[in-house]
Parts: C-alpha cells; sequence; structure tokens
C-alpha cells in the first residue's frame, strides 16, 4: 500500500507530463494516463465536449475533466470562484465568462507545469482578474470565508486525504457558497483484480471510493442541500479491462448497469450560514464561565 506522499508524487510526475501533451493524447487514455491506461480508441473515455461553452479556451482543454461542473456551477457575476486541480485554466476561463470583470477566478493546482502552463494562458489573453496558485487542496492557499463558488473536475478522486480536501473546501467558502464538482466513484463491489490495480492509476480509477461514502463525507463536514445533478456511467475499453479481469469477470463487469461499475458524478452541495455563537452561559457577570 502506497503511502499519501507517495501517490501525490506519482500524481506529480504523471501530470507534468500530461501537460506537455495533447488533448487529443488526453482523451483517448484514462484521464491522460498514457503511460499506465491507453487505448487505441478514437472518442473520449471520461471527457465531456467544452468546447460550445463560453470562454472556452482550446489551449487550456488537456481533455481530463469527467464532466461539466460550470454548468450546474450557479455562478453570477461578480462571485469569486475557486477551481480546486485547475490544469491549465479551461474551467477557470470558462468561469471568468459567467462572472465578468467584477468577478474573480482561482485556480490552485500542485503541479508546476501546469500552474505555468495555465499563467501563460492567461497572460496571453491579457485576463487581470484570473490568477493560479500552486498548492495542494488539503491545504488551500487561501483565507478562510473567501469564495463564493468551488468547482473542480475530475481531481478529488487523485487526492489521498478526501476529508481533509473537503474540510478545506469548507473553509474557504463563504457561508451560504457552494461547491459543484465532478469527479469519479466506484458503485458496488468492483471485481478484485481492476480493485488492486486501480493504486497504479494516476487519473484512471485511482482513489475512486464508493458513491455513498464520497455524499457521506460532504454531509460529515458540515455541507448541506447534497444533491447529485449527474451520474454517468464510465465504459472502460476492453482492452484496458482485459488486462486485469478474467473472461467471466469481463462479463459480468460490463453487464452490471447501474448495480455496480464507475461512474462520473457531479455533485452540488451548500455551506450553511453560520451559527449565531451561544452566549447563554458567558455573559459578562454569569459566574458560570
Amino acid at each position: 500500500m502506497r503511502t499519501a506522499e507517495e501517490l501525490k508524487n506519482i500524481v506529480k510526475e504523471t501530470y507534468s507530463k500530461i501537460a506537455l501533451q495533447s488533448k487529443e493524447q488526453n482523451e483517448t487514455s484514462c484521464c491522460g494516463a498514457t503511460d499506465c491506461c491507453a487505448v487505441d480508441t478514437d472518442t473520449a473515455i471520461m471527457a465531456e465536449d467544452y468546447a460550445r461553452l463560453p470562454g472556452y479556451v482550446p489551449e487550456a482543454d488537456l481533455g481530463l475533466g469527467c464532466g461539466l461542473p460550470t454548468e450546474y456551477a450557479r455562478m453570477k457575476e461578480g462571485d469569486t470562484v475557486l477551481d480546486l486541480g485547475s490544469g491549465a485554466g479551461n474551467d477557470c476561463f470558462v468561469a471568468r465568462s459567467v462572472v465578468g470583470e467584477s468577478g474573480r477566478v482561482i485556480g490552485v493546482d500542485m503541479t508546476e507545469t501546469m500552474v505555468d502552463k495555465a499563467r501563460r494562458n492567461a497572460q496571453s489573453r491579457g485576463y487581470q482578474n484570473v490568477e493560479f496558485r500552486l498548492g495542494e487542496i488539503e491545504d488551500l492557499p487561501l483565507a478562510a470565508n473567501r469564495v463564493d463558488v468551488v468547482v473542480s473536475n475530475c481531481v478529488l478522486n487523485l487526492v489521498p486525504d478526501k476529508q481533509k480536501a473537503f474540510e478545506e473546501t469548507y473553509r474557504v467558502l463563504k457561508p451560504r457558497g457552494h461547491f459543484i464538482i465532478s469527479d469519479i466513484v466506484a458503485v458496488g463491489e468492483l471485481p478484485e483484480g481492476l480493485q488492486n490495480d486501480a493504486e497504479l492509476y494516476s487519473g484512471c480509477v485511482s482513489g475512486a471510493i464508493q458513491r455513498e461514502e464520497y455524499l457521506r463525507i460532504i454531509g460529515q463536514v458540515g455541507f448541506v442541500n447534497v444533491q447529485v445533478q449527474k451520474q454517468r456511467r464510465i465504459t472502460l475499453p476492453d482492452e484496458l479491462l482485459a488486462r486485469h479481469l478474467s473472461g467471466e469477470e469481463l462479463r459480468a463487469f460490463q453487464t452490471g448497469g447501474a448495480a455496480s461499475g464507475i461512474f462520473s458524478v457531479t455533485v452540488y452541495a451548500e455551506k450553511p450560514e453560520a451559527a449565531p455563537p451561544d452566549v447563554s452561559c458567558c455573559t459578562p457577570g454569569t459566574g458560570c464561565c
């Protein structure tokens, strides 16, 4: 079993290479990880099409997502938006088109190559209200209660400590702020061969936990009004599955339907309004505390 630090280093190394690949290379593999699960296919395995969205910047689209979280983000003009695992800036630039010049967009990524690429994309377009910071999701480089909306696309499954990641998301959101996150989760029992090898993938099914556990963590952190806005089964290519599953396991996995498998989910949740402090026994002169 790899340590959290070892997993982070694998992800950093892999995504440093991915930053230099084309969108086409990344789309036809598992979240761009061509060294571990590339397949010969003409269709995107996980990514969805951003090209029709306002603010789309082709150079920033590396084909790494598993959803379109900005479609459900309920952003408005003047909002401050944070993108967790911002990559080359794709979701940040789409968000900027919504929040306008009066808004602000911050991207955080732990891979220097990605941050450098995103900054170049922003600078080449003269964007003054989009910035990119180097940092980890479990320890965000932002003060508390600063952002209105948090978005993220196929990144939290790569974070070893998901509880801490959601705690940090909660911390930086303003009261009554919200997040919309697209991510990879598991549903039902996965074949042992796939489970055992999943940890080797940087971005395919690595770190994908059970859907109900994922939602439980979100509620446990304190978020309310948790809603799954979209769920889509990820169809992994037979060539990939055949490396890790027997023929019988492969047939069972392919016909599992909604009962089991690997899914993309887009989840919405809100940070509640801060409760007023309880001063019932802490008023000066009461003598109780």
